[in-house]
């Protein structure tokens, strides 16, 4: 079993304050539906401070709690049909994120990913979709899944595959994040055991992610609030804004 990195603390006890406290609350807006992607920002955003791993170990008990809350406020509006098929792709990509941690770098999967998504959105602005056009296949669905488990195992960025599939099917705001919040609440309940084999929950991460804790939920309130109230067009709009910041960051952290 590798060790857990150490952390740097002076460092990541001034990190906070500019860099981990955004990057919790971005987390909680985007666990509520609202800025999509965004959420897949916040690990990419706490590696300033602290390494990878422990930026992802930090994030993961904090995740919990989101998806705890988000649950509490959503989970009558979704898709259950839609999570049939998404849920059992995602809990198989974190047993290949087990499998394989350690194996890929963190860049080489960032690098992919982002690009990845890029393509995606290049391909929904040269060749936008009719409003008659069919639902993309179940199979790029479940395919799709499987990447998010994985992409959300190495570093809490499962958005940008599973956007690129559930974005098309133009969800309503309140079913969209309501769907994503399921399915991300059992992808990250399923980290745990692997985490903890991997070494990554250790005393250190855990107090880290203690300070953090009150911030965990206010993200998500704010965001179902907003989810609650914006127009689904421009819901889409900062869905899609996101996903391509998301992509742009994690291509360039990929390949630097």
């Amino acid at each position: 079993m590798p060790p857990a990195p150490e952390i740097d603390w002076p460092r990541s006890v001034t990190a906070p304050a500019l860099v981990v406290m955004p990057a919790v609350l971005m987390m909680g807006l985007s666990k509520s539906g609202f800025l999509g992607g965004f959420g897949s920002l916040a690990v990419p955003l706490m590696a300033l401070a602290i390494p990878v791993p422990q930026a992802a170990a930090i994030m993961l008990p904090l995740l919990l709690v989101m998806d705890a809350t988000g649950l509490q406020q959503l989970w009558r509006h979704c898709d259950r049909d839609l999570l049939r098929l998404l849920l059992p792709a995602g809990l198989l990509g974190t047993v290949v994120g087990t499998v394989l941690f350690g194996v890929l770098s963190t860049a080489t999967v960032a690098a992919v990913v982002g690009a990845l998504t890029l393509l995606f959105l290049a391909q929904r602005l040269l060749f936008p979709p009719r409003a008659d056009s069919p639902p993309p296949p179940r199979p790029l669905g479940f395919a799709l899944g499987i990447a998010s488990g994985f992409t959300s195992f190495v570093a809490h960025a499962g958005s940008p595959p599973i956007n690129a599939y559930v974005l098309p099917l133009r969800l309503s705001p309140l079913t969209y994040a309501a769907t994503m919040s399921v399915f991300f609440a059992a992808v990250n309940l399923s980290k745990w055991i692997p985490y903890a084999w991997l070494g990554l929950i250790d005393l250190r991460n855990m107090s880290t992610s203690l300070v953090l804790m009150p911030l965990a939920p206010l993200g998500v309130w704010l965001g179902v609030w907003a989810t609650r109230r914006i127009d689904a067009s421009w819901f889409y709009r900062l869905a899609y804004t996101g996903m391509f910041l998301t992509g742009a960051k994690l291509l360039y952290d990929g390949l630097k």
